[in-house]
């Protein structure tokens, strides 16, 4: 394809204008990348200087130029002096999601493309969508926040949804290595980003709304308004599948009459029956229009419920039998980082890592472990610098409040003082020195809880470890399958599952050493 056809089809989507020189030697000549990061730019590659947080793509729109970049694209005119072939687009994201569809030939609609969207469980629910899927004999790919997984092998993730030409591009890698199907996490980000735009889905999965990643969209109306954007970009006859407890789900239903509902507490097209949850997993029957699923699966908790029966909805939609389903759910062992059950038979307690790292996910996440714990919960947890700050002392509050022991730490302090964020996490444990009282009565007494302040993550985990009783449950939340840490500008290497299982191997000797 062309530069000039690339941008003929583009323009019929966006606006375009050239400006400008060297049109006539550009237009002509094939285009071989797609590339918004300067870095990556060669010989015949289209340069898409994008706005971002910190930077401005067109302040790099030289160098991405000398390293061979063909023409540039750019919201506004080029700087003064500038004298190859420049486009200019009002929104440059929009336009790179349509030249990018355009240039990987629209992967989309070679494949059943399932979104799912919502601030909890989109992860699980896309492991369980693929493994059903794979069960089903539809080879299916898997792209989200822990690694994208196209032709059966894993890969890096870099971010939960890739920029548009990243993402077009894996989808056309999926498409000729023979994928049949990708469930596909969609984030707020790249709804509201457009790295989605262009996409065909086949469904859509709308999992819940919880606070989150305020600092970007502003407040939860305009968060909802981003993820209410994968309904809207269905095609026609394509189902959307919406979760009726979350009130935020309810209200898609308003707007989307014909969504498939599911649920755990309301009536819904898709239900459970009897439900029976436990540390060895979960066992119950899911009803449906096209009839009942078993399900035995060793994901553990309600928030799991959830998502297995999301999964079920959307798979009874598009047709897959009701035996793959259910061997799909059953061949998944676990998730990385999602009440992933790091410790072993030869352990006196248990130790769960998760990624949880909102105040609702940790919620969720402590109210399951309330139900399956025989002894104490400690729970291990900081907040992440360079983000929605609010959070932080909400996050705080549900620790005190379903822990019996609290240990806060980092968790990636990015460019802020972690000593900093720890204080504002301890405005939601630290009680009140009086209860509250309406009329002279008092409505809520003071509770306190026990809690350790400690900065470096790795002694935290290994101290709860060692804090804790035999019967009890670690918690350790908030990074789940993050292997790494972001600490002034660094990125370094961590793994809470890692240092988890260390601190239990010291435990084992420690008891071994007392005849325990």
């Amino acid at each position: 394809m062309t530069l000039g056809e690339l941008l003929d089809r583009v323009a019929a989507r966006v606006p375009l204008e050239r400006q400008g020189a060297g049109w006539d030697a550009a237009a002509a000549a094939p285009v071989h990348a797609l590339v918004y990061d300067s870095r990556q730019a060669a010989a015949g590659s289209v340069f898409f200087a994008l706005r971002g947080v910190h930077a401005d793509g067109r302040a790099f729109a030289p160098q991405a130029v000398a390293q061979g970049a063909m023409a540039v694209l750019a919201e506004g005119a080029p700087p003064g002096g500038w004298s190859g072939p420049w486009v200019s687009a009002p929104d440059a994201r929009r336009a790179l999601a349509w030249a990018a569809a355009e240039f990987y030939r629209h992967p989309s609609e070679s494949l059943a493309l399932i979104g799912i969207t919502g601030t909890n469980g989109k992860t699980t629910t896309t492991y369980l969508a693929q493994s059903m899927l794979d069960a089903a004999g539809l080879r299916a790919a898997r792209l989200g926040t822990i690694s994208y997984r196209v032709r059966g092998v894993d890969r890096d993730a870099a971010r939960t949804t890739p920029e548009a030409a990243d993402l077009q591009r894996l989808l056309r890698d999926a498409v000729d290595g023979g994928d049949q199907t990708c469930a596909m996490e969609v984030s707020s980000h790249a709804l509201a980003l457009h790295r989605v735009e262009g996409l065909r889905f086949a469904a859509a999965v709308f999992t819940n709304l919880t606070r989150d990643h305020l600092d970007f969209h502003g407040g939860m109306e305009e968060y909802f308004r981003a993820k209410r954007r994968l309904f809207e970009m269905l095609p026609g006859g394509a189902p959307a599948i919406v979760n009726i407890d979350d009130p935020y789900g309810l209200r898609l239903k308003q707007d989307f009459p014909h969504a498939v509902t599911y649920a755990l507490d309301r009536r819904a097209d898709v239900h459970p029956d009897a439900f029976s949850a436990s540390l060895d997993g979960l066992a119950f029957d899911v009803l449906t229009p096209r009839g009942r699923v078993r399900v035995r699966s060793r994901l553990v908790g309600r928030p799991n419920a959830y998502n297995v029966v999301a999964a079920i909805a959307v798979m009874t939609t598009l047709d897959v039998p009701i035996a793959a389903m259910e061997e799909g759910i059953s061949r998944l062992s676990h998730v990385p980082g999602r009440f992933q059950t790091v410790s072993g038979p030869g352990d006196d307690i248990e130790v769960v890592v998760d990624y949880a790292h909102t105040d609702d996910a940790l919620r969720n996440l402590l109210e399951t472990t309330r139900a399956l714990v025989k002894g104490r919960i400690i729970t291990v947890f900081g907040c992440g610098g360079d983000r929605d700050r609010t959070k932080r002392p909400l996050m705080g509050a549900v620790a005190a409040r379903l822990s019996d022991l609290v240990v806060i730490t980092s968790d990636n302090p990015r460019s802020e003082t972690p000593e900093d964020i720890i204080e504002e996490i301890k405005r939601g444990i630290v009680p009140p020195e009086r209860p509250a009282t309406r009329a002279g009565q008092v409505i809520a007494p003071v509770r306190t809880v026990p809690w350790l302040a400690i900065v470096d993550r790795e002694a935290a985990i290994r101290r709860a470890v060692g804090e804790a009783l035999p019967g009890d449950i670690v918690v350790v939340a908030g990074k789940g399958h993050e292997q790494y840490q972001e600490i002034g500008g660094r990125t370094l290497p961590f793994d809470d599952v890692a240092v988890a299982r260390a601190a239990l191997a010291q435990r084992r000797e420690r008891r071994a050493g007392d005849g325990s």
